[in-house]
C-alpha cells in the first residue's frame, strides 16, 4: 500500500445566507427574548468587573 492512497484531502467549502424567512412578530418577539436575557448578563458581566478591580485594586495597595 502506498502512501498516496492513506491521504485525506480537506476542501474548503464557503456557505453564504442570503435569506431569511422569519415572520415580523416571530422576529420582533425574538428580539425581545434577547433584550430580556442581556439584562441578567449585563449584571452577571458587572460584578465580575467589579470583583476583578477589587482583587487588582487591593493587590495594587500593598
Amino acid at each position: 500500500m502506498s502512501n498516496s492512497e492513506n491521504q485525506v484531502v480537506f476542501t474548503k467549502n464557503e456557505v453564504v445566507i442570503t435569506d431569511i424567512k422569519m415572520p415580523f412578530f416571530s422576529m420582533v418577539w425574538f428580539m425581545v427574548k434577547w433584550a430580556i436575557a442581556a439584562i441578567p448578563a449585563f449584571i452577571i458581566l458587572t460584578l465580575l468587573g467589579a470583583f476583578t478591580m477589587g482583587i487588582l485594586s487591593g493587590l495594587a495597595t500593598h
